[in-house]
């Protein structure tokens, strides 16, 4: 017979969602149980964001030195030692993995059970030697590489996320299969780091975002020299010589074949539910995860379901964002829904493209009248100076001027989508906007002017020039 445990709340999977769950609960004294079967700090830490922004800022460091002569910086072309570039990915996991650690959590006061977790009816848990039956459940299990059944594929070598950042040596000529943001920023960084790189798409690359905004990023990376190849179809895979790979693909100028050195498949994420016997548990679920309502709460009136898991956006600060929600649901029996509008998007490429809101596209669809206001980087004197004048801001209004949806493509995007996340959040308005006052020089003063050109027909209104005219006779 299992020992069985009874928690207040009981966490399968110890990734950032999982892991937020865990943490909060335990700060208001309620008894949690972590169910982890595998690393701790789950797939961001591990696999993906963590180690793919280490490796991209290391590629950024070699593509700064071969552009210093542009700033009267004379320099060689840089040396890459590959290995080194992997001993740096690692230590960067290794000084953020004590805040995700098992230590840190047992003396948060959550007990850790490392074993997989699998529900034996509605009421209980499984994981190694215990059963736990809780108050609540929170699945937050994550998702794995989605490895689409191209045939031969089981015949060659290939990486995934899981793996790419274990290499650690220069890929002579790296394809990629995929062109959504994990597969463009591991083009540019290994392109950066002197490897040969294709990308092959079978649709349009970064196709979920603003094509407008996109066709900035995909020049960049195309002037860097990644071929990328789009609306282009992998028909099959298949080895060449000892470790190499030919891929073949179809597009509308007919069937070719890639030879590279190596082979990346970044086609998507699916949901980790294999394990989790979900049916004895009474909990619906898809392909595309568990089924939630607007609460974040299955079919199973016990148990939530947050991050990739529920099926709905697939980012760290999502599954965190669902987190506190849950925590709310909880502990304070306080009901609410993720707001999805409000929930930035990146894709850390150099130009980043980063989104909060609706584009352009959706919001004609939405909206009887909507204003776009577009202001460039050349036009702002930081980005001159640090040659960044690449990109654009794209800010996306009713007829009223309420804040629909913004877009920036170029240098620091993610860090100034911020500013427009809680412009979204909070129901902000150009004017709003223009009334703010932006240190210069700075690129978030784009932005700014984007929103003050919303104005700029004012000016040339007969009824405001009149009305100035008649206040200058007063002195």
């Amino acid at each position: 017979m299992s020992e069985i445990i009874t928690p207040d709340i009981c966490v399968i999977g110890a990734g950032s969602g999982g892991l937020s769950v865990a943490a909060a609960a335990a700060a208001f004294g309620v008894s949690v149980i972590l169910v982890e079967k595998g690393r701790m700090g789950g797939d961001c830490l591990n696999y993906g964001c963590v180690p793919s922004k280490a490796l991209l800022a290391a590629a950024g460091h070699a593509h700064t030195v071969r552009t210093a002569p542009q700033f009267g910086v004379l320099t060689d072309e840089p040396k890459v030692d590959f290995a080194l570039v992997n001993d740096h990915v690692k230590k960067v996991i290794d000084a953020i993995a004590p805040n995700d650690s098992q230590e840190r959590f047992t003396a948060m006061g959550v007990q850790v059970i490392r074993a997989p977790g699998r529900f034996v009816n509605r009421r209980l848990v499984e994981a190694g030697e215990v059963r736990i039956r809780a108050r609540r459940f929170v699945i937050a299990t994550g998702s794995s590489p989605f490895v689409p059944p191209i045939p031969g594929i089981e015949t060659v070598p290939y990486l995934t996320n899981e793996t790419i950042f274990d290499i650690r040596r220069r890929l002579a000529h790296l394809v990629i299969i995929g062109g959504g943001p994990v597969g463009m920023e591991m083009a540019q960084a290994w392109r950066r780091l002197g490897s040969k790189v294709t990308v092959v798409e079978a649709a349009k690359a970064l196709g979920r975002d603003d094509p407008e905004m996109t066709g900035i990023v995909l020049r960049a990376l195309r002037g860097e020299g990644v071929s990328i190849l789009e609306d282009t179809e992998v028909t099959r895979v298949e080895l060449r010589g000892r470790r190499g790979v030919s891929v073949h693909v179809r597009s509308g100028e007919g069937d070719a074949v890639i030879d590279g050195s190596d082979l990346l498949v970044a086609t998507g994420r699916a949901p980790n539910l294999d394990s989790l016997d979900l049916d004895k548990g009474r909990i619906r679920h898809t392909r595309k995860g568990i089924t939630v309502n607007a609460g974040l709460r299955t079919s199973n009136r016990r148990v939530y379901a947050i991050g990739d898991v529920a099926g709905q956006l697939q980012f760290t600060h999502v599954a965190n964002y669902h987190a506190g929600l849950v925590i709310k649901a909880i502990l304070l029996r306080l009901g609410s829904k993720p707001d999805l509008t409000i929930v930035p998007r990146v894709t850390y490429t150099d130009p980043e493209l980063a989104s909060v809101g609706l584009n352009e596209e959706e919001a004609r669809r939405t909206n009887k009248e909507i204003r776009v206001l577009r202001w460039p980087y050349h036009e702002n004197d930081r980005a001159q100076a640090e040659r960044a004048t690449q990109g654009l801001i794209k800010l996306i209004a009713d007829a009223k001027g309420k804040l629909l949806g913004v877009s920036i493509a170029g240098s620091k995007a993610g860090e100034m989508i911020n500013m427009w996340s809680l412009a979204l959040s909070k129901r902000m308005t150009l004017r709003d906007i223009v009334g703010y006052v932006a240190p210069y020089p700075t690129l978030s003063e784009i932005g700014k002017r984007a929103a003050t050109s919303y104005y700029a027909p004012l000016a040339r209104k007969p009824s405001v020039r009149r009305l100035i005219g008649f206040l200058r006779k007063f002195g």
